[in-house]
């Protein structure tokens, strides 16, 4: 636990750094730590070093988890898988954020099943940024039309544009795609969208990220070690 907890603290400092050598304030990136796997003791354990905010994918696993630590109040939900038709009900009702939106029908399900005494939802418009077929999301071409649709909406609250960086691409295509989503956020704003957030970088690309105007950063292994992915497919298929 208490490697964890250094680890954790070790990465806030790196963010903070690479936030102002970006030319940022040091709290102007957030982290996210992703914690699909990972079980609510380990969670618990980095929320005592001061995170409070955590990206899960797989909802099933994620409800299991949020009521062991519903003793943690303040605890931020940040939900970074794609959310089936199914599940949009528990997530409505439980989570803070969904970075993931890709579908006009997603958002609409989500904002007619968020409860009316809650605050907004916290979405986040995700794009397909290198155009993989296995990946979700909308073209960039489609990100602020879409974004725009979605802020109509009574019960969400866009606040920016998420990417998932095409996996083993150089510095140079890194810095072109997150380049790209600071412009799509640019473009979101001057359409009256009040947006503010780019959610975009992970553990082997979150510097470039940052350096490209990344607000929240979803990094997982540098924070909770190496993820048993049997475990991980095991969870994504329920």
């Amino acid at each position: 636990m208490v490697t964890l907890q250094h680890n954790y603290q070790n990465l806030v400092q790196k963010l903070a750094a690479a936030a102002q050598k970006a030319g940022r304030p040091s709290e102007s990136v957030r982290l996210v730590a992703v914690s699909k796997t990972f079980p609510a003791d380990d969670i618990r354990a980095v929320y005592a070093a001061g995170a409070r905010d955590f990206g899960e994918n797989y909802i099933q696993e994620w409800l299991a988890k949020a009521d062991d630590l519903a003793d943690l109040p303040d605890i931020v939900w940040h939900i970074i898988g794609d959310v089936q038709s199914n599940k949009t009900k528990a997530v409505a009702e439980r989570a803070h954020w969904v970075h993931t939106i890709g579908r006009l029908k997603t958002a609409q399900r989500l904002s007619a099943q968020r409860p009316s005494e809650m605050p907004p939802l916290q979405v986040c418009v995700e794009v397909n940024i290198a155009g993989e077929a296995a990946k979700h999301g909308v073209p960039p071409a489609e990100a602020v039309a879409l974004a725009c649709e979605v802020a109509k909406l009574p019960n969400l609250r866009v606040r920016g544009l998420m990417c998932v960086a095409e996996a083993g691409a150089d510095g140079a295509a890194l810095a072109e795609q997150f380049g790209t989503m600071q412009k799509l956020l640019a473009d979101l704003n001057a359409v009256g969208v009040a947006a503010d957030v780019l959610s975009m970088g992970m553990s082997g690309d979150w510097e470039t990220a940052v350096a490209c105007g990344a607000t929240h950063v979803r990094i997982g292994s540098a924070v909770f070690g190496r993820r048993d992915y049997g475990a991980a497919a095991r969870q994504k298929s329920v």
